[in-house]
């Protein structure tokens, strides 16, 4: 057990890392944070602090699919948005592209190390996992869970002034065969 719990926190900072990352290459980030900077950005609330009440309002829709919640989906909600705000107060907002890539690559390699991390730990999945897996246990397609889901926060985020670029395509296309690769490599053995 105190393996899960080493590789559940160390998964969820890593994760917080790697979107601050991301944000501050400024080429485009992952639908729900794209989501979560265009609430950010509309409201004036700290990016963080946004992550994690849209982590509790999923959470909340979790009641009528009767999904229950793990140690890593409450652990998730409250150190992810944390992390990230204090990653983006140490990590520079830099203007060359020669630094802005590696830091959006960087970023997305170590958000697929660190879900390995943490969804391997076995604790619990993440708020926005367990939204899918709860609709996909009542009749929707896992597939058509998953991709409404993640259109609908990528396109409300964008509507609120989140940013979409080429790191939201990279994203979108390397994070799961990634996160598979470092999923079968981290994962604690049942």
């Amino acid at each position: 057990m105190g393996l899960r719990v080493e590789r559940l926190f160390t998964g969820l900072v890593l994760f917080g890392v790697s979107v601050a990352m991301m944000l501050s290459a400024g080429l485009g980030v992952a639908s729900w944070d794209v989501l979560h900077q265009g609430v950010a950005r509309s409201t004036g609330v700290p990016f963080g602090w946004v992550v994690n009440a849209m982590g509790v309002l999923v959470l909340l829709a979790w009641i009528p699919l009767r999904v229950r919640p793990g140690v890593g989906t409450v652990a998730n909600v409250l150190v992810v948005g944390v992390v990230a705000d204090g990653a983006l107060a140490l990590l520079p907002e830099p203007d060359a592209l020669s630094v802005r890539v590696p830091l959006l690559l960087g970023g997305i390699v170590l958000n697929a190390v660190a879900t390995g991390l943490y969804v391997g730990a076995g604790l619990g999945p993440g708020p926005r996992d367990g939204l899918m897996t709860g609709l996909a246990a009542r009749g929707v397609s896992l597939r058509v869970a998953r991709t409404g889901i993640e259109v609908a926060a990528l396109a409300g985020g964008w509507l609120l002034g989140g940013t979409v670029g080429v790191g939201t395509v990279l994203f979108a296309g390397a994070i799961g065969p990634l996160t598979q690769l470092f999923l079968r490599r981290l994962a604690v053995p049942s």
